[in-house]
């Protein structure tokens, strides 16, 4: 799977570009975009504190994790939380986090070839 600095500097990197994306661009595809991206980070510190877990797993704690928090927004989130967590349930980011899951997965899955 790589070790914990490859998924350090991938975890810069992924920051990066979702600050980069809601700065240059708005709507559905930064927030979609966002939403994908908040699961490849969640993907990624998962091997931070795990380097030894394989690719399916980890990307199914991430996508898990996003879920959760997403259907923590129907009961709602506290206020000090909502910044990191969000506020609103909204059925589309779920399907936006598979898609970051999932290519989290595919990237692993071809680096380790």
């Amino acid at each position: 799977m790589g070790g914990r600095w490859w998924a350090c500097g991938a975890a810069v990197v992924t920051v990066a570009a979702g600050l980069g994306v809601r700065a240059l661009a708005d709507g559905a595809f930064a927030k979609y975009a966002g939403d994908a991206l908040y699961t490849v980070l969640v993907f990624l510190v998962v091997l931070i504190v795990a380097p030894r877990l394989r690719a399916a797993p980890a990307a199914g704690i991430a996508l898990g994790f996003s879920w959760a928090v997403e259907f923590l927004q129907i009961a709602g989130v506290p206020a000090p939380l909502r910044p990191v967590l969000g506020s609103t349930f909204n059925a589309p980011d779920l399907l936006w986090y598979a898609v970051g899951a999932g290519f989290c997965w595919a990237a692993a899955v071809r680096r380790a070839r």
